[in-house]
């Protein structure tokens, strides 16, 4: 639990299974491993060409690719648009000022380039300019770690993010594609975006996220439940869910598809993507002197034909 959240308390219910310059820069991977190869337009596939043109263009400060623009000092070493200004215009090389020159020679020779996605499962090649985009969006890029409860940097693909969920999060795993969870909260007169809760259902082979939290929507505090699938958005559209909360012959029922994990926690929860429950009627279906929380959220999962 988040820092400043509740005590929840949640009990699981499971039916049969139904089926020299300190500067990151947020481009391509720093080159500390060995480098696809670099492959000249019109070449025969897979002919590498010189490595001393990717030493030519890697950044002397970011160990990165260099994209246009490419700039230059009077001595002609190059340095990227982004470190340019955070050297303050001084070349780190020979310490001259950068001034505005581009190296349009250079920029030009990597134009005439095309690259190998630098992920392992991606066997696309694209053209120089086009390949940083293509990483920004590849299917084979890992995913973020899907819990909600703190800023977690931990990537991986979704196998290593199951074990990672289990193993240091503790969240818990279970089988089958129907579930019936029942959520305690001992003062639901308090309502933080810290309080949520997470499991991980193993459904059809894959794995999907079942989230809970209250929050705050405008000044009304709600509570809301979704499914996030691990794995990409089309693939994600291959299923629906249903959750339904209730008591006393009254119900909620949400059906939707579940988001794919690309879509951060946030993203998914501020879009109302899923079963909004108000506090009122929260602690309507909770019965009793409505000092405590408790909801029972049932659902299915199932595969679209």
């Amino acid at each position: 639990m988040a820092p400043g959240g509740g005590v929840w308390k949640e009990v699981f219910e499971s039916y049969p299974k139904f089926a020299n310059h300190d500067i990151a820069m947020p481009k391509l991977e720093k080159s500390t491993t060995p480098v696809k190869n670099i492959v000249g337009v019109g070449e025969k596939h897979g002919m590498p060409l010189s490595n001393s043109v990717h030493e030519l263009l890697v950044c002397p400060v970011c160990s990165s690719l260099m994209y246009r623009p490419i700039h230059q000092c009077p001595n002609g070493h190059t340095i990227c648009s982004d470190c340019k200004s955070r050297v303050h215009n001084c070349c780190p090389t020979c310490r001259l000022e950068l001034g505005n020159i581009r190296c349009l020679a250079l920029e030009k020779v990597a134009a005439s380039l095309e690259l190998p996605c630098k992920y392992p499962n991606c066997h696309d090649i694209f053209p120089y300019y086009s390949m940083l985009k293509h990483e920004q969006n590849c299917r084979f890029r890992p995913y973020n770690c899907p819990y909600a409860g703190s800023e977690c940097s931990v990537t991986g693909d979704v196998q290593t993010l199951v074990r990672h969920l289990k193993d240091d999060h503790k969240v818990d795993m279970h089988d089958g594609c129907t579930f019936n969870h029942r959520y305690v909260k001992s003062n639901p007169h308090e309502v933080e975006n810290a309080t949520w809760m997470l499991t991980v259902f193993n459904c059809f082979g894959r794995q999907f996220c079942l989230h809970f939290e209250a929050f705050q929507l405008g000044i009304a505090p709600v509570y809301i439940a979704f499914l996030r699938f691990m794995g990409e958005d089309f693939e994600a559209k291959k299923f629906s869910y249903t959750l339904e909360v209730g008591s006393d012959g009254r119900k909620i029922i949400w059906q939707g598809v579940p988001r794919s994990i690309r879509d951060c926690h946030r993203k998914v929860r501020d879009s109302h993507d899923g079963l909004i429950i108000p506090r009122n009627m929260a602690l309507f279906f909770s019965g009793g002197d409505r000092q405590e929380l408790k909801l029972r959220i049932t659902g299915r999962i199932w595969k679209e034909k």
